[in-house]
């Protein structure tokens, strides 16, 4: 049986910021991550200004620019065929030294954060070690029990376990935490596809017949997205393969030499896409941040970032408490007010665009009237020179903008 001050269960994004923050504070925390590697290709990869700004704040700007990145000054949707997008957000404007969003692989961003954490004497991240239950004791969680990869089991005690472990956590199975799910359109097909140096840069999007495309510049390869219909994966499956692709590269003609690069549907995975959120994200001893607490939809790719800001709140209201052995519920119910009207805005935008832009793509109505009065005032307020930084600022920094703890600035 093991002791910790924190355990932290989970190495994703909102894990490892949680863990190097509250380290640096000197505050001993243990991360327990079940995969060997941080290598996963289908993950989001948009870093916003507000992680931005965090990396500089904590010493790691200069590290980080040195990782292979796109920069993408604009949030589109796209709304019809033939590369029509719709504007949502303009970052170039904004205040601030970060006015893109970078596109990086995210085990980049993982490796660079286990490698600062590294460098404290608080910081004990473990591989290959999955969280399989919670320990509770008199209504309280004091810890977890998990097990290696190589079957080993154990303990680890600890005055606070953080669940940093996505929309699988162990904590959504607790009733307590009363999980509330809201209707979702889509699945998403993810997949590789090669890439030439002709090719476009970046992020590239558009929209086809009954499907969004998403792809992300990996350098030598494209990862691939495409929206489907909800519930349509073994529909779509079964008109075959080279059907899809030949429809996918419709929506990229420079892609039309790769339509045969896919040889079986085994080469693409499919994320069951879901848009929920605890109703209480924290229970004596335990809390709930990141997808965790509430599952984002890829629209506009603010997951990782909303899961960043949570951990850097936490790190805020709870490094003194955790420090002095007197954390109590009402410090981790402070950390749910301040981030929960953050993960209900910007679920309502999701859920606007599920059905207004999203919805009307993949079932075939694209030039709906129902989508209509939305594009309108969209590309009002984007005309509107008051108005037009208003969404901007939102993709960038949430509702509210989280500082860092001063004893983890550098």
């Amino acid at each position: 049986m093991e002791r910790t001050t924190c355990c932290i269960v989970g190495g994703g994004p909102a894990g490892m910021v949680l863990g190097l923050l509250l380290a640096r504070c000197g505050v001993a925390v243990t991360i327990l991550e079940k995969h060997g590697d941080f290598l996963r290709d289908f993950r989001g990869d948009t870093v916003h200004p507000s992680t931005l700004s965090l990396l500089d704040d904590l010493g790691l700007a200069a590290r980080f620019e040195r990782l292979p990145q796109r920069r993408v000054h604009t949030v589109q949707l796209p709304v019809g065929r033939g590369g029509k997008r719709l504007t949502v957000g303009r970052l170039d404007s904004l205040p601030g030294k970060y006015k893109y969003i970078a596109m990086v692989p995210q085990w980049d961003l993982l490796n660079l954060l286990a490698d600062e954490g590294g460098r404290e004497p608080d910081f004990d991240l473990r591989m290959n070690t999955e969280a399989v239950s919670f320990l509770r004791e008199e209504g309280r969680v004091t810890g977890v029990r998990y097990r290696t990869s190589d079957g080993v089991t154990g303990v680890v005690r600890a005055d606070l376990t953080v669940a940093c472990d996505g929309r699988g956590s162990l904590a959504r199975q607790l009733p307590e935490l009363r999980l509330r799910r809201f209707p979702c359109p889509m699945d998403a097909w993810w997949f590789r596809l090669p890439r030439l140096p002709q090719d476009p840069e970046g992020l590239v999007g558009n929209a086809g017949d009954r499907f969004l495309t998403a792809m992300i510049d990996r350098g030598d390869y494209w990862q691939c997205g495409a929206m489907i219909p909800k519930g349509t994966d073994a529909e779509r499956r079964a008109a075959g393969l080279d059907r899809f692709m030949c429809q996918f590269a419709d929506t990229a003609p420079w892609l039309g030499d790769r339509v045969h690069a896919l040889e079986s549907w085994d080469q693409v995975q499919l994320l069951d896409v879901r848009l929920d959120r605890l109703r209480r994200w924290h229970l004596p001893g335990l809390l709930c941040i990141g997808d965790a607490a509430h599952a984002m939809s890829p629209i506009l790719g603010i997951g990782i970032n909303l899961a960043v800001q949570d951990a850097v709140a936490a790190a805020r209201h709870l490094a003194t408490p955790l420090r002095a052995g007197t954390v109590v519920s009402r410090d981790l119910l402070r950390v749910q007010r301040r981030r929960w009207p953050t993960a209900a805005a910007t679920q309502a935008l999701q859920r606007i665009a599920h059905a207004q832009v999203i919805s009307p793509v993949l079932d075939g109505s694209v030039d709906a009237n129902a989508s209509r009065p939305t594009r309108l005032v969209v590309r009002g307020i984007m005309a509107t020179p008051g108005l037009s930084r208003l969404p901007g600022y939102f993709f960038a920094y949430g509702a509210l903008r989280e500082r860092p703890p001063a004893a983890a600035r550098r």
